[in-house]
């Protein structure tokens, strides 16, 4: 939680969009963001680190997220469902929303990491 925003995150490996002989792992990712603070706060852009079994890195920003940029009041939520696409069958996520309150004070409500992994891929 940063600053009354809580991010939660639920992964899960699509094995109907993957192509493992092809190296391409497919993962959707639920995101719940909820305002449990006191104060209005809009999130505005999107910062993702997304590093897969390799150890190699790819950084995705941009402005909101699945199209929107939403204001959440306290005690409102918006959950949205995305994908990444990895090369190899694990991987992690990690990252931050650059969140804007009512007098235009800025702060980056972190994501903690979780992980991407196919069913049986770890041991």
């Amino acid at each position: 939680m940063t600053q009354g925003i809580r991010v939660s995150v639920e992964s899960r490996y699509r094995e109907d969009q993957s192509t493992p002989l092809a190296q391409r792992f497919v993962f959707t990712y639920t995101v719940q963001i909820a305002n449990e603070g006191g104060a209005p706060a809009q999130l505005r852009s999107r910062h993702w680190v997304i590093t897969d079994g390799n150890g190699v890195t790819e950084e995705v920003k941009g402005e909101g997220v699945v199209g929107n940029q939403p204001l959440l009041a306290p005690g409102e939520s918006f959950e949205y469902t995305s994908y990444c696409v990895l090369k190899t069958p694990h991987g992690s996520m990690r990252g931050s929303y650059n969140m804007v309150r009512d007098d235009g004070s800025t702060f980056q409500a972190s994501i903690a990491p979780f992980s991407l992994t196919v069913p049986n891929a770890l041991n």
